[in-house]
């Protein structure tokens, strides 16, 4: 009877955990939004990671980017290929596109999806600054035309629209995507998108083939940490832009008030934080070389009688140096006007206003000590030929002169040396 009871229960027990297993299949959603960049590479790189060890059945990628860098688009493509979970582009919501480097990530997808009212194309690659010779450019087409047709014949996809994604910026919606064989799946939600990838064979990373069961998917979604999150803040040009002024506007400040600290340690951070963001930017060094020159225009303005050259020229050159600053076709990764005015004005003010105060203060007649003797006036406690005593600002002082200064008489001091001080007739 024990025995009956047991093999029962087992039974059960097998029973109940393959129900669970094809019941409550998990899937992995991750939401991608704004520019492909080395943050995104890595929080994408870490959810397959994370998905492939928890044995999901899916990770889904909902995906929405203008482009990006061509680094962290092929970053993504690899993870994707060494993924043994399948993983599902979905460009949405509506209004949503994949272009540029968002077309790569796309078409490399196991199974790619999109909603109605988003776009995909315009894949032609672009490089830093824009400017590039013929031959350049004909070298990275071809490049990136062989990559994408790779990408597009390993998943089955439209081998000659990949190629003209390329060469021709052609863009397409998404119901144009679905006919031309582009993308796999048209949906508008992702549960409806589970039920329609239920039961597909794809084939993943060392060509493992897995039917999928994603019907009843319990869905998981995965969030960026807070050191991701601060790090994709950080890649934003406009932050960039902030931070590399105040490096100059604290480490300025502390240099003329040594001591101060606050503004040192923050000016530091700022420039430590402002040179991370230009690795995942597209910096043009003589932009930044322009700011510099502005910021020293501006400081020689205090010292040397230009007339408002030195102030317009630093004007001039630190707005045209914002502009080129991050040069490049992409309107994602350029300065905002709305920053760079305010932020020439805040600057010539500030370093005209400081520094202004810094330079008076330095020239200004010392009032304490030994120096701060010349030019008071005082009276001849005693005559004053070759040597005698002079009364100055409450205390007496041993004088000398070269003219003969009766006691009584008013005198001011001349120069001061050792002890005495060199006086002579008001």
């Amino acid at each position: 009877m024990k025995t009956i009871f047991f093999i029962v229960n087992c039974f059960l027990l097998i029973n109940i955990h393959l129900l669970d297993a094809e019941t409550f299949s998990k899937v992995m959603v991750i939401n991608v939004q704004g520019s492909i960049n080395p943050t995104t590479a890595e929080f994408i790189e870490k959810s397959i990671k994370k998905a492939n060890k928890q044995m999901m059945e899916a990770i889904i990628i909902q995906l929405d980017t203008p482009g990006g860098l061509d680094k962290s688009m092929r970053q993504i493509v690899k993870d994707i290929n060494n993924s043994k979970v399948p993983i599902v582009v979905y460009v949405s919501p509506s209004g949503a596109r994949a272009t540029s480097a968002g077309v790569f990530i796309t078409m490399a997808a196991h199974i790619a999806a999109m909603a109605e009212g988003t776009n995909i194309g315009a894949a032609h690659p672009v490089m830093p600054g824009g400017k590039m010779d013929k031959i350049m450019t004909q070298k990275i087409t071809n490049d990136a035309v062989a990559y994408i047709k790779a990408i597009a014949e390993s998943r089955g996809r439209n081998i000659s629209w990949a190629e003209k994604a390329v060469r021709k910026s052609v863009s397409v919606s998404a119901k144009e995507a679905l006919k031309l064989g582009v993308i796999d799946i048209l949906t508008n939600s992702i549960e409806e998108l589970l039920e329609k990838i239920d039961g597909k064979i794809v084939k993943t990373a060392f060509g493992i083939k897995k039917k999928l069961k994603t019907k009843n998917a319990l869905i998981v979604k995965e969030e960026m940490g807070i050191r991701l999150k601060i790090l994709k803040i950080l890649s934003d040009p406009n932050i960039a832009y902030i931070l590399l002024l105040l490096g100059f506007y604290g480490l300025f400040f502390e240099l003329t008030n040594p001591g101060a600290v606050f503004p040192g340690v923050v000016g530091a951070i700022s420039l430590i934080l402002a040179f991370y963001s230009f690795q995942t930017l597209p910096v043009n060094y003589a932009g930044l070389l322009l700011i510099i020159l502005a910021i020293v225009m501006f400081i020689l303005e205090v010292k040397i009688t230009s007339y408002g050259i030195l102030s317009i020229g630093g004007i001039i050159s630190m707005v045209i140096g914002s502009l080129m600053l991050f040069e490049t076709p992409f309107p994602f990764m350029r300065l905002s006007f709305y920053i760079i005015i305010p932020a020439v004005i805040i600057t010539v003010l500030f370093f005209t206003i400081t520094f202004g105060l810094v330079f008076k203060a330095y020239r200004r007649k010392p009032i304490t000590g030994v120096e701060g003797l010349i030019g008071l006036e005082g009276i001849a406690y005693t005559d004053i030929y070759d040597e005698g005593m002079v009364f100055i600002r409450g205390e007496y002082w041993q004088a000398f002169s070269e003219e003969y200064i009766k006691k009584g008489e008013k005198i001011k001091v001349v120069s001061v040396s050792g002890l005495k001080i060199r006086v002579k007739r008001r």
